[in-house]
């Protein structure tokens, strides 16, 4: 079950960590989208979890290749009890062992209370170190380029999604002060409740970012109205947020609907172009399934669907009179400043 160029490594993990070089049983797991290859194994009877990297730098993701900076975050976030304790962690052999989550239900509105205190946790944490010298907006810009030089739908279909796309990125700040520690990849599968407290895992696109991230991507599973959203968002900031921070959190989850339309998209098209007219189901539908593990992405086919949800989420809203409040707010703030 571990791949014969990874045996080595992992014995020599097991002796520095647990005085062993073998355990004592081990089951793969499979839920996510990382080429991680994640099992759940036991050592002196109690469980823990190993993690190997498959990627190399050149083939993993924005963020995603420097293991240093990964292990790093996840040795902070350990420290701030917001992940599971690390037992070994090696940048050169790419494997982790941490604590094993067995987590349970976490119903959405249990969610919607504790995930802004762990995020307000895991943000005042200390710095996480940065993505070099590329600023994530530029990274999204990345995603729409390759997205747009695929052809995979017609420029009729994504002109209005682009227009607004740039509207956005024109006017957000990017401000030092909301640059913190981030998790950047909160999906569900990466969220887990043991029934007391809440564990994030899986730090590999870990880095300092925009606080903003981290809140918008939890928002599309938790937040369903604009009263949860001042409840959340009020729970996060410790006060009622204001219209100056509503705009950037309303700006920042349209800014990344375009980018999880385009980067699903182009992963579930393989890169080819795909019928403008398939159907896509409903934004709060399909994310409500997922958050409940009725639905997994690991499909071709899936991917798609979530990659037009989001590109019809992300139009719905910009033809809404509080996108144009946004830009408005946010331009403002930007020009007298």
């Amino acid at each position: 079950m571990i791949p014969e160029a990874k045996k080595d490594a992992v014995a020599r993990a097991l002796r520095e960590a647990f005085g062993v070089t073998a355990f004592e049983d081990i089951r793969r797991l499979t839920a996510g989208l990382s080429s991680a290859l994640v099992f759940r194994i036991v050592v002196r009877d109690c469980p823990y979890l190993l993690r190997l990297i498959m990627s190399t730098d050149a083939t993993a993701g924005p963020g995603q290749g420097d293991q240093t900076r990964h292990f790093a975050c996840m040795r902070n976030a350990a420290e701030a009890c917001i992940a599971p304790r690390v037992w070994y962690a090696s940048p050169e052999d790419r494997i982790s062992v941490t604590d094993f989550v067995e987590a349970r239900p976490f119903p959405r509105t249990e969610a919607l209370a504790r995930l802004p205190v762990t995020l307000q946790a895991l943000h005042a944490s200390p710095p996480f170190p940065p993505l070099g010298v590329v600023n994530h907006l530029d990274v999204m810009d990345g995603f729409v380029r390759k997205f747009q030089a695929a052809k995979i739908l017609p420029e009729s279909e994504t002109e209005e999604l682009f227009q607004g796309y740039t509207r956005v990125a024109c006017v957000y700040p990017r401000h030092d002060s909301d640059m913190v520690s981030c998790h950047n990849d909160l999906r569900p599968e990466n969220i887990l409740f043991d029934g007391d407290r809440v564990w994030l895992v899986d730090w590999e696109a870990a880095f300092l970012n925009d606080r903003y991230h981290d809140l918008a991507m939890v928002a599309n599973f938790v937040v369903t109205n604009d009263a949860e959203e001042k409840a959340y968002l009020q729970k996060y900031f410790g006060e009622a947020a204001g219209e100056y921070r509503r705009a950037l959190f309303y700006l920042m989850r349209q800014l990344l609907h375009v980018a999880y339309a385009v980067v699903f998209m182009r992963l579930g098209s393989g890169g080819k172009a795909i019928d403008p007219n398939t159907e896509a189901p409903d934004f709060r539908d399909f994310h409500n399934r997922i958050w409940a593990g009725e639905v997994s992405l690991a499909t071709d086919e899936r991917k798609l669907e979530y990659g037009k949800v989001h590109m019809n989420q992300a139009l719905q809203n910009m033809r809404a009179g509080r996108f144009q409040d946004a830009l408005r707010i946010a331009s403002d703030r930007h020009a007298s400043t």
